[in-house]
């Protein structure tokens, strides 16, 4: 979860097609902070470890409360208008989103759950409070799958062929040709697929960070998705680590803490 984190706050600085469609860039500067993609992977996190096996309606419960509850913590932290209108709603509803939004903030579903199936079906729930359209759906579960795929040992091409078979996305594209004409867009069709694909032609945590980066688009929270992936391929360099949680409030950093030990429990 902590590389979603760090997608989030390293490409933040180029989001809204602001991207120097380079790889060579600095990892960190002054404007590297999380944003929305962070609060609500946290939000999402706190969630599913305080729901454990129980009923998918307890879940969705836990999932709108918490999100709620972050949100309202950090009302600034750039927030789409329709969630930002859900995120203060008496009683919110889903409302058919299709956004990439359900799918920067599911990486913790990859983690938890033993099973492929019991990680689509829970990553399916996460987007449903929302996203509840189906390819808001879809992009959460094709993110969550390929985190749980990847820290169970699949081959990137188990991946890829996994993912095309079962969500339809497009990989055959490489980031060569992604990136010329690829733009500021925030549904999860325009940019589950691209983050996949930088994920896959990445050599390592930090490189996928800077392929996504280097695509351009809604620059945070693709590379909020493709991050999220390689830590569970790679693992995370202890300077990045660090260089994280010093950008991070102490609130998240112990949901951070209770998830790497509920992780480590999976392992």
């Amino acid at each position: 979860m902590i590389g979603a984190i760090l997608g989030d706050m390293i490409g933040a600085p180029y989001e809204f097609d602001r991207s120097p469609k380079t790889k060579e860039f600095p990892l960190f500067c002054n404007r590297s902070e999380f944003t929305d993609d962070s609060v609500m992977t946290v939000a999402v996190a706190e969630a599913l470890m305080d729901t454990l096996g129980k009923s998918d309606d307890e879940i969705k419960d836990a999932l709108v409360k918490s999100m709620k509850k972050w949100g309202r913590l950090f009302p600034d932290a750039g927030y789409g208008g329709m969630f930002y209108q859900w995120l203060h709603t008496l009683n919110p509803k889903p409302y058919g989103s299709f956004g990439n939004g359900s799918a920067m903030r599911v990486s913790s579903a990859g983690w938890l759950f033993d099973t492929l199936e019991e990680t689509r079906h829970i990553a399916g729930l996460t987007a449903e409070v929302t996203h509840n359209h189906p390819e808001g759906i879809k992009g959460a579960e094709a993110t969550a799958s390929a985190v749980w795929m990847a820290r169970n040992g699949s081959s990137k091409d188990e991946i890829r062929n996994y993912i095309i078979r079962e969500f339809g996305y497009d990989l055959s594209r490489t980031c060569d040709e992604i990136r010329p004409s690829y733009y500021h867009i925030e549904t999860c069709q325009e940019t589950v697929p691209e983050a996949i694909t930088a994920f896959m032609e990445g050599d390592g945590f930090e490189d996928v960070v800077r392929t996504a980066v280097s695509l351009g688009g809604d620059c945070d929270t693709l590379t909020c998705i493709a991050a999220g992936i390689a830590e569970a391929m790679y693992g995370i360099p202890d300077y990045l680590k660090r260089e994280c949680r010093d950008r991070l409030p102490e609130n998240m950093k112990a949901v951070l803490d209770r998830f790497d030990g509920m992780k480590r429990g999976k392992a």
